[in-house]
């Protein structure tokens, strides 16, 4: 048995005595299914989508609440508060609650943030590729094709699809402009699916409030990280 992530050509020829490939994860984007010997059976798991959810709330909190911020100011000195003496209060904190959250894959991950987030108040609307399977749910508006009016209603945009052909760079420029000004993006799945240059545009320009990453950033696009007023970076595995 192989437990890895990636299976290339060259593992799969030098193999010679396999018989599973192990996946600890979710994902296969990284196996080259062709490299695979003959009768050797490839499996992955799942179990790690209760972290992952958790840090989707966390970053959303984080972000919205704007803690990073917060916190820096008051080692600084500076309390920002409602109840502060001699400043000008700042606005009201913003809530999650009443607030849509737009989930792009509804499997185990999707899931598990859309049960957690109802703790909160928050509206639901979510696509899977096979809208069928969960036709009599409410919050899933159908499939890829809807994509486009999920973007549009939604205040946090959760990416939890995973990296396949149709899904890869799917979250383009054309789409990041679909959100609103003050809506934030999570992506808990694939740093590909999004490109990464129309992020940083929409980051510098302050088309979106922020985006949290728990994806790993390509080299060239190491720029999105001079914008971490507005974007959260923390790539935190759970497995």
């Amino acid at each position: 048995m192989l437990v890895t992530l990636a299976l290339t050509p060259e593992i799969g020829r030098a193999a010679t005595r396999l018989k599973l490939v192990q996946v600890p994860g979710a994902g296969l984007d990284r196996i080259d299914r062709s490299a695979l010997p003959s009768g050797v059976a490839l499996a992955n798991v799942y179990g790690h989508e209760t972290g992952i959810a958790e840090y989707v709330i966390g970053a959303m909190l984080t972000l919205t609440r704007e803690f990073t911020r917060v916190g820096a100011a008051l080692r600084a000195g500076e309390w920002t508060s409602q109840w502060a003496v001699g400043i000008k209060p700042p606005p009201p904190w913003p809530e999650l609650a009443g607030r849509t959250i737009g989930i792009l894959g509804y499997g185990r991950i999707g899931e598990a943030v859309a049960r957690r987030v109802r703790a909160f108040d928050m509206k639901i609307c979510t696509i899977r590729r096979s809208a069928h399977g969960n036709s009599e749910d409410p919050d899933v508006l159908g499939g890829p094709d809807m994509t486009d009016e999920v973007l549009r209603r939604s205040d946090y945009v959760v990416i939890a699809m995973p990296a396949t052909p149709e899904t890869i760079g799917s979250i383009d420029r054309r789409r990041l402009g679909l959100l609103k000004p003050t809506a934030f993006l999570v992506n808990v799945s694939r740093a590909e699916i999004v490109d990464e240059d129309a992020l940083y545009e929409a980051l510098a320009r302050r088309s979106i409030a922020g985006a949290a990453l728990d994806v790993g950033i390509a080299i060239h696009a190491r720029p999105v990280l001079q914008h971490r007023r507005r974007a959260l970076f923390v790539n935190c595995r759970t497995y």
